[in-house]
């Protein structure tokens, strides 16, 4: 894998508004073997914007539009799953991986765990595609 491979992969997934969406950039590294870091990084090189955070962070909309994050702040959420979420962030923080994890362990989508862990107040940190 080079970076130029990267680099043209991120070339052919741009959307028509420029941007790369995150399930495509997870792909790319998939398909390359790569950290999905590396490619984040690099279209944050090449000045590509994301959208679509699968976590529903960033990239819903066009922030002109007041849009952008799709998370919201009041959804239920169980006991069981507030616990679970907590124990994986001791500190208020839990990355984006570990979100993963336990929307495949509790068999929801990813789009619900973020705003599971907004409602709650635990943090997302780190993106696994290194956005923030």
């Amino acid at each position: 894998m080079s970076e130029e491979e990267i680099v043209e992969q991120l070339r052919e997934a741009q959307a028509e508004d420029g941007r790369v969406s995150c399930p495509a950039m997870h792909a790319i590294a998939r398909r390359l073997g790569v950290d999905p870091a590396v490619v984040g990084k690099t279209c944050t090189e090449l000045g590509i914007r994301a959208s679509d955070c699968q976590l529903g962070l960033f990239g819903h909309g066009l922030l002109r539009e007041g849009k952008g994050r799709v998370v919201r702040s009041n959804v239920e959420v169980s006991d069981e799953l507030a616990a679970r979420i907590r124990s994986a962030a001791p500190d208020g923080c839990i990355s984006c991986a570990e979100l993963w994890r336990i929307a495949s362990e509790f068999k929801v989508p990813r789009l619900y765990l973020g705003s599971a862990a907004e409602t709650i107040g635990v943090k997302i940190t780190p993106c696994q595609l290194s956005f923030f």
